[in-house]
């Protein structure tokens, strides 16, 4: 049975890393090229309860997270969730000299702070590996910069500014990130509308095999796995490219399939709402008058 590493604290993931002790007990900055993982195993599986924030480069291993893979050959930042599994598989043959940077935050020291809430709307730490965010030079030296500055200020005689003064750093390191995840989704918008293409694909497909009778409205997590990405990452590309939630765009899918029903059928309103996975007529007519701002009944009136 293959064993599972539960790490709670930073000092675990050090110990854990071959690392001396960390010089603060709820953040640190790790010079990657010194990490050692568990060579006696060679899939290592772990759950974290911190987050990370990982500038990597030739990591000799694949990373699984989120049921992804992703080879790190060039540099490339990720972000990881306290409480998320993540496994590694080493590889011994690659030579090539790991290097980056590795910057763990208990969520205790966060704790008090308005980033402590606002941390968990960065959609990016619930990307999987693969949805990670390449740097262009430029961008890289913005963010090794403020890590460094980071580590810079807790190694230094902390005092009462100490903290606020590295929680503005993480902060400024979030948005920078989220801008530069932008300019991705934007340099990247090719593959980006055939994601579209294909979510529209996934929806047309399961409207038409009758899987609303049998399973109900889809999720986001089902159309986000059929997609083969996360659901975040989903969200975040229609968000960017069509202004609505992943949500918005199944329910809108749901009442142009009404519509279709209603005008070209004589199926009740009963049947249709059935049809559509909802358990009660009231439900779905106070959603469709939402969308519609007529009853389906009204709207079915007007093509008679």
């Amino acid at each position: 049975m293959e064993k599972t590493f539960r790490l709670n604290s930073i000092a675990q993931f050090h110990l854990f890393c071959n690392l001396p002790n960390p010089e603060h007990p709820l953040i640190s900055l790790i010079d990657y090229s010194k990490v050692s993982y568990p060579f006696d195993e060679r899939n290592v599986k772990w759950i974290q309860n911190f987050y990370t924030i990982g500038l990597k480069r030739n990591v000799n291993a694949k990373f699984n997270y989120g049921q992804k893979q992703y080879d790190f050959d060039s540099g490339v930042l990720s972000f990881i969730a306290p409480l998320q599994f993540l496994k590694l598989e080493i590889n011994q043959e690659v030579i090539a000299e790991p290097s980056g940077w590795l910057l763990l935050i208990h969520p205790d020291f966060l704790w008090n702070t308005p980033l402590a809430k606002k941390i968990k709307s960065f959609d990016f730490f619930l990307y999987a590996v693969n949805e990670a965010l390449f740097l262009s030079d430029k961008e890289e030296k913005i963010i090794v910069d403020i890590l460094l500055k980071i580590e810079q200020e807790y190694q230094s005689n902390m005092d009462k500014f100490s903290q606020e003064l590295i929680i503005a750093q993480l902060e400024m390191l979030l948005i920078y990130s989220e801008r530069f995840y932008e300019r991705q989704f934007i340099t990247r918008k090719k593959s980006n509308y055939e994601l579209l293409d294909r979510f529209e694909e996934v929806l047309s497909e399961y409207f038409e095999s009758g899987g609303l009778v049998e399973k109900g409205i889809p999720t986001v997590t089902h159309i986000a796995e059929k997609l083969n990405i996360s659901p975040n990452y989903l969200g975040t590309v229609l968000r960017l490219h069509t202004k609505q939630t992943t949500q918005q765009h199944i329910q809108s899918r749901q009442i142009e399939y009404a519509k279709q029903q209603l005008s070209t059928t004589h199926l009740s309103v009963s049947e249709i709402a059935y049809e559509l996975g909802f358990e009660h007529p009231q439900s779905f007519s106070k959603i469709f008058k939402q969308k519609t701002n007529q009853t389906p009944l009204e709207f079915r009136q007007s093509f008679n």
